[in-house]
């Protein structure tokens, strides 16, 4: 039976390129190695504490927009710990690119660079996928730039057919809400050390010494 590596795909920055940090988070999955015990848990743990079973998105979780409005900050962060709970019990992998704005004349110079970055990990893990038979990427947000990026460097490093798929699956739509967590909480950690953290994330992840022994601690214990 063919071996599938799923890769499911999130960035932080905006389209316009206006925003200071631009990230591109990739998560790694083996689709022989299932998840539906996880999310059973985690959907679990929501229905337990009569919390809604909604799609995760921790930027408007974290402001209290969209879905979350009708939600107070108490049942907000509890919803946090949840999901990070259940990144923690995952068989994934991730690793995170992260660039200033200020040191790319265009964006596309950091396509260039994001694609020239991809290979290089993928070129450095190469052990790791090389057993795969197939790989497919999980990408619709529309980023030009991440678009040529993937696609510059994912299939020219591994010589084999890379397709890109809609997400098919509960467990298709889970993993792209954590490929969302892992890019927020790497997203954290440069405002953090930047000193631009702000009042919300001190609120749900505390100082930054709190952020990095618990929500940073166990989101790098996945990364490739």
């Amino acid at each position: 039976m063919a071996k599938e590596l799923s890769i499911f795909v999130d960035e932080s920055g905006d389209r316009g390129g206006k925003a200071r940090y631009y990230l591109l988070t990739l998560v790694f999955h083996d689709r022989a190695d299932s998840i539906a015990e996880a999310v059973t848990g985690y959907e679990a743990k929501l229905a337990g504490a009569d919390l809604p079973n909604i799609p995760f998105h921790p930027e408007p979780l974290m402001n209290g927009h969209k879905d979350y409005e009708f939600l107070n900050i108490e049942q907000r962060k509890v919803m946090l710990a949840y999901f990070s709970s259940f990144v923690r019990k995952l068989p994934i992998s991730y690793i995170t690119f992260v660039y200033r704005r200020s040191q790319f004349e265009d964006l596309a110079r950091l396509m260039e660079r994001m694609g020239r970055d991809i290979s290089s990990a993928m070129i450095e893990h190469l052990g790791f996928f090389q057993p795969f038979d197939d790989v497919k990427v999980c990408y619709d947000n529309g980023q030009d730039i991440v678009k040529q990026a993937l696609g510059r460097s994912v299939g020219k490093v591994l010589s084999k057919g890379v397709v890109r798929r809609r997400k098919t699956s509960m467990a298709d739509y889970r993993l792209e809400q954590v490929a969302d967590y892992l890019c927020t909480i790497e997203l954290a950690l440069v405002k953090y050390e930047a000193k631009e953290n702000g009042e919300t994330y001190n609120k749900f992840f505390g100082g930054i010494g709190s952020f990095k022994r618990n929500w940073l601690k166990q989101a790098r214990s996945k990364r490739i």
